[in-house]
């Protein structure tokens, strides 16, 4: 199995130091720092689930397409930020002669509606989605540390239940240290990810706090509740549904399981506006409102957080 990496941020390294472990051949398109730091001294995985090695020379870093071989690929992991779809969709289907014509593409990527970004340039059968609650943190350009896990990547299709070679990617990524496995219905997953992703990372960023402390604290509960209760009435409006019947079946579950289990941790929006870049809110609460607007119903909480980070980003 040959797989090209497309984003060498945290979790693009996460993934590819378990293809790496497990004796899979892995390319990685990153930015020119992450290159020279990845040929230099490798790739290094630490945290929770152990501390994985690759020498350099033992896979590939490329700072572009263009300097890829000829010898095609199974999959193409696409690990760049959400606002990075349209031009990476766009790239990597200009290189269909380099990575192959039957390559597979798997989104790694946070939020709603990436898919549709590569729909435009690949048949639909060929896209799939993984759902990633694992937290990745780069300490260095090509050192990554797993912070936290709530669950297992899922990893599916959108428009499609033949998840025929899905079973082998996941291996991989098994036998490389972190859970993995595909799911029939990976739009539920996706969408529980946006029911906690829009609640928490926003308020997260703005107030620079922990998940934890957002929790603890009736005000900031009440306003992630309303944001819940939009995120579900779009949701079900666009003619999806999630592993909950009610937003007060999420709601319980958020308090009693899913913010206990990652209460330390700080949002990657705050971790990207302490950086001075760009956040994903687009991809988040931008998405809601979007949907919401189609529908002609109203977000006034999305849009309210939405607003805010904004307004943060160009103070940045």
């Amino acid at each position: 199995m040959r797989v090209l990496i497309y984003g060498g941020g945290a979790v693009g390294l996460g993934i590819a130091s378990c293809l790496l472990r497990s004796g899979r051949a892995v390319d990685i398109v990153a930015r020119d720092a992450t290159v020279d730091a990845l040929r230099s001294d490798g790739l290094t995985r630490t945290g929770l689930f152990g501390v994985v090695e690759a020498e350099p020379g033992t896979f590939g870093a490329y700072s572009s397409l263009v300097e890829l071989g000829s010898e095609p690929y199974e999959w193409v992991l696409v690990c760049t930020k959400s606002f990075d779809s349209v031009q990476a969709a766009v790239d990597l289907a200009a290189y269909r002669d380099t990575t192959g014509h039957d390559v597979r593409l798997v989104l790694f990527q946070n939020g709603w509606g990436n898919a549709a970004q590569f729909a435009r340039q690949f048949a639909p059968g060929a896209i799939y989605n993984a759902r990633v609650i694992t937290g990745f943190h780069r300490h260095r350009p090509n050192e990554v540390e797993v912070t936290v896990h709530a669950d297992a990547i899922h990893v599916g299709s959108l428009t499609s239940t033949d998840l025929s070679g899905l079973d082998d990617l996941c291996r991989c990524i098994r036998e490389g240290g972190i859970p993995c496995e595909a799911v029939a219905n990976v739009a539920a997953d996706l969408w529980a990810k946006m029911l906690y992703n829009c609640a928490l990372n926003p308020l997260g960023a703005i107030l620079n706090v922990t998940y934890g402390a957002l929790a603890a604290h009736t005000t900031t509960q009440t306003l992630m509740n309303s944001i819940v209760d939009e995120v579900f009435t779009v949701m079900t409006g666009a003619g999806y549904q999630t592993h909950w019947d009610t937003p007060q079946g999420f709601i319980r579950t958020f308090y009693d399981k899913l913010v206990p289990d990652t209460a330390q941790h700080e949002s990657s929006m705050l971790q990207d506006i302490a950086a001075g870049k760009r956040t994903e809110i687009d991809a988040l609460n931008g998405a809601i409102i979007r949907l919401a607007d189609e529908q002609g119903v109203a977000a006034p909480h999305n849009r309210s957080v939405y607003n805010l980070i904004k307004f943060v980003e160009s103070k940045r």
